[in-house]
Order: structure tokens, then sequence, then C-alpha cells
């Protein structure tokens, strides 16, 4: 484990310079530059809000700030791990010239896309000042809770597509029609209330409910799971996935990654 400890700090400016080109090569010759990660969930929160609450007429109490506390979330793990899943193939030219760690190619990603995500955090204080009657509640500050836990699920989760990419890249085919699936399968625009009692255990198997609802609890009701009735293991819920993928990933990644060299 030291060994490991000590690779990773020699190499950490290595990720940082990795995640910092990214960030400048997504908004390069762009106007608007970062602003555009508060500015797209802003226009995408109007369209669903016009289509759903509007149109649809799908009754959601604060609909806006509720369709945004589960996008971003979403949003986050699905631009995560896609883009961990060919981290390792597109950067094949580099891994076979020099050494490098190989899981920095994946944990490049999925921090980058957490970076990005922070940025887009401001769209919900927008949302939360100019929508009448929304409280500000002290579990606020508590925000980062859920999001470290799903940036340690997005981790193991890219660590685990990035291994199997490489060796069939199909995988890259079907992981995207599964984020379509997913995209339904998780309550973003739509309570688990609105289920039918017979498939609302699938919520219960889906890691991205459980942070997703973590998260609104405290941006929304001012709740802190721990000490609110039927939500006492949501932490414990939370922890359990997130350090699952990331052991899962860790150990997938390892037996793999010296086959990386023959698939690139």
């Amino acid at each position: 484990m030291k060994k490991q400890i000590q690779t990773f700090m020699r190499y950490r400016f290595l990720l940082e310079d990795l995640i910092s080109r990214d960030l400048k090569v997504k908004y390069r010759r762009s106007v608007l530059g970062l602003i555009w990660s508060i500015l797209n969930p802003l226009l995408m929160m109007l369209v669903v809000t016009t289509v759903f609450s509007t149109i649809l007429r799908i009754q959601i109490e604060n609909f806006p700030l509720y369709y945004l506390t589960g996008s971003l979330i979403f949003n986050f793990i699905s631009e995560a791990t896609s883009a961990a899943l060919i981290s390792i193939i597109s950067s094949a030219q580099l891994i076979k010239k020099v050494y490098v760690p190989k899981y920095i190619f994946p944990l490049e990603k999925t921090l980058f896309s957490f970076v990005n995500m922070l940025f887009s955090l401001i769209a919900i204080v927008i949302i939360m000042v100019i929508t009448p009657n929304t409280p500000w509640h002290w579990t606020l500050v508590l925000f980062p809770v859920p999001l470290i836990y799903a940036l340690v699920f997005a981790i193991g989760l890219g660590l685990i597509l990035a291994s199997v990419n490489v060796f069939f890249r199909d995988v890259g085919h079907l992981y995207s029609v599964w984020l379509t699936a997913w995209t339904y399968l998780t309550p973003i625009i739509y309570t688990i209330d609105m289920l039918p009692e017979n498939l609302r255990w699938l919520m219960k198997i889906n890691p991205l409910y459980h942070y997703v609802t973590y998260f609104r609890m405290l941006v929304m009701d001012g709740n802190v799971p721990a000490f609110t009735p039927g939500a006492q293991y949501l932490d414990l819920i939370c922890l359990a996935f997130s350090l699952s993928f990331l052991l899962l990933g860790l150990i997938v990644f390892k037996k793999s990654q010296d086959k990386f060299i023959l698939h690139i």
C-alpha cells in the first residue's frame, strides 16, 4: 500500500495537468468558457420543466430544483464513466511509449467530470435564489457528502468499464444503451411514489437513486438522513455501494492492466 501511495504522489502532477488540459480543450474557442457548465444545466432544466411540468403537467413541488438535484448527479456519473470507458484506448500511444500508472487515465476522466459538476452546482444556487419560497436549510453545508459517495462509485465503475472495454470494444455501444435505460430507472423527472409498488424495488438496487435521494434531502428538505425516520441507513447504503464498486474496480483493473498493451 505504501508503494502505491508513493507512486500516486509521484504522478499527481501529471493528473493535475491532464485535468487542466481537458478543461482547456472542452472550452477552447468558446466565448463563454466555463460559464457553459452553469448555462447547460439551466437550459436543460428550462426545456424539461416546460415539457414535463407545464405541458404534461407532472405535479412535483419546485420541479426545477427537483430536476436539477437529480440530473446533475446523474449527468456527472454518466459523463465520468463514459469518458473513463475509453480512457485507456484513447491514451494508447502514451501508454506504449512511457511508463505511467494506467489507472491515472480513468481516474483523471472521473475527476475532470467531478470538477465540471462542481461548477454546475452554481445552477442550483441560481434556481434557489430566483424560485419563490425556496427555503435555505443549514443542511446545505453537508452537500459534499453524497457527491463524494457518487465520485467514489464513479471511479470504481469507471475502472471496470475501462478494463473491460480494452478487450471487448462493444462495451461502449452497450453502455450507451444502458445509460438511456438508467436515465428512466432513476427518479430524475418523477418521484418514486409515481411508480407501481411492484416496481419500486428497482430503486433499492439502483445506487443513483440513493445518491440523488441523499442530495435532495439535504438541499430541498433540510433533513440529515441519519436523523430522519426511514432514512437512517442511507449513509450505510451509499457507502456500501461506493466502496463495493471501488473495490471491485481496483481488483478488475489490477488483474487486467498488464494485458492492456497486447490489445490497445
